[in-house]
């Protein structure tokens, strides 16, 4: 029996919301295990939408336990509208059915506010963060100055930690012309929040441990694509943080041997949201047609999707890194209609063929892709539930993505209903 770990094999918005509330009806836990509030996830389920962008996707099923990792970092605030945003919908969310791990590291309004100006002062340095704070709070955590969940229950201790804070942040502010925060500020609103998210605080690493013991099936879910990882992504056009498969183990508290198996989620094509190289972007007919059909909007930003078509280069890099064990394969019924179908398979860099996306941010601009072409498909795979029910071209064009990227699927999606889900493979049982 394999715990599972979901990435987004792209740069993000793969359909992992989807995939990991299907497989969540076989697990007992569910890991948000890095990030923040800065990626949303849409669920469909019988015919409600629900949109999460912090907690994790098995909080909508009864019966679940829910755990925000140590990797993550949190704001209080936006957890709490979500949590009310889906009490509106019918699902409760209790510290019956959501741990959160002490030691998570908090956004404050400080942070969302530099991380605003940060994006607006130059327009030749825009990363396109969402302005949520994610990043200042990641620096932070890794500066030794944040405020962890934990420290808001010792107010006794609580004032010097501000004091740390502050002493960086008041420094950062006065470069920037900005007034000084005062520390009375930042602790009313900490002491604030605290009633209401103290409850759900808990030592995760050693529940985690607990239940895997016990032999509860835990399922770790990531936010970002493996191609915004801090180290193996399109730097600087990144997140903040490790969104590779190996980050489950950090970020929860648990030994890298807890993972059994790796699920890469990836889009039958290629999307990407803000700033950054996309080799096979088609600002054309084609990526107005993708989003369109594809319905290309970022959850929480309302931001439209950068559209191309599917990078094997790309994906089958991230089944390095993340070392994926099996694909699942979403959106394949966006395809549906063409007459051709692209598939970049390989970069030409200057005067050389590579196979890889190399590591340098100019190099990365540089690339052009190398495509092979092959037929589409008049039929509909929108709605189908098993491989029967493909048509032949679509699958041989699955089949051809399995050889370019060197690992199998597991899993296809063929509409953002949970039920329209063809399984050759159940991760749990691998």
């Amino acid at each position: 029996m394999a715990n599972v770990v979901v990435v987004g094999a792209q740069w993000g918005d793969e359909g992992k919301g989807k995939i990991v509330d299907w497989l969540s009806e076989q697990a007992d836990i569910v890991v948000r295990f890095q990030g923040g509030h800065n990626a949303g996830h849409t669920l469909v389920i019988d015919g409600t939408t629900y949109k999460l962008s912090l907690l994790p996707s098995g909080v909508v099923r009864p019966g679940k336990l829910s755990v925000i990792g140590n990797g993550v970092v949190l704001d209080p605030h936006a957890l709490l509208n979500e949590i009310a945003q889906l009490k509106k919908q019918g699902i409760t969310v209790t510290p019956d059915n959501l741990r959160i791990a002490e030691n998570t590291t908090l956004i404050l309004p400080l942070h969302r506010e530099l991380d605003g100006i940060r994006e607006s002062a130059n327009a030749a340095l825009r990363i396109g963060t969402t302005r949520r704070g994610i990043g200042p709070a990641y620096e932070d955590k890794v500066g030794r100055r944040a405020i962890r969940l934990m420290d808001i229950a010792d107010g006794a201790t609580l004032d010097r930690k501000i004091e740390r804070l502050l002493t960086h942040h008041n420094a950062l502010r006065k470069g920037l012309g900005l007034t000084p925060i005062d520390p009375a500020e930042v602790r009313k609103e900490l002491l604030d929040v605290a009633p209401f998210v103290l409850p759900f605080m808990d030592s995760v690493w050693s529940l985690l441990d607990q239940k895997r013991r016990e032999g509860k099936r835990i399922l770790f879910e990531g936010a970002q694509g493996a191609l915004l990882d801090v180290d193996h992504g399109t730097y600087p056009y990144v997140t903040s943080s490790n969104t590779v498969a190996a980050q489950a183990a950090t970020g929860s508290g648990l030994g890298p041997g807890a993972i059994g198996y790796v699920l890469g989620i990836c889009k039958a094509y290629t999307t990407r949201v803000g700033e950054g190289p996309f080799p096979t972007e088609q600002n054309n007919e084609i990526g107005r047609m993708l989003g369109e059909r594809g319905k290309e909007f970022g959850v929480v930003t309302g931001r439209p999707r950068r559209c191309g078509w599917f990078d094997a280069v790309l994906v089958r890099q991230t089944v390095r890194t993340s070392g994926i064990n099996g694909l699942a394969l979403t959106k394949l019924d966006i395809l549906d209609g063409f007459d051709e179908i692209k598939v970049c398979t390989g970069y030409r860099l200057q005067d050389r063929e590579i196979d890889y996306l190399p590591a340098s941010e100019h190099a990365q601009a540089e690339v052009e892709p190398i495509y092979e072409s092959i037929a589409g498909w008049r039929e509909k795979t929108a709605g189908a539930r098993s491989w029967a029910d493909l048509p032949a071209q679509a699958i041989k064009y699955v089949r051809r993505i399995e050889e370019l990227i060197g690992c199998s699927a597991a899993v296809l999606s063929t509409s953002p209903e949970r039920e329209d889900t063809i399984l050759m493979q159940n991760p749990f049982e691998a």
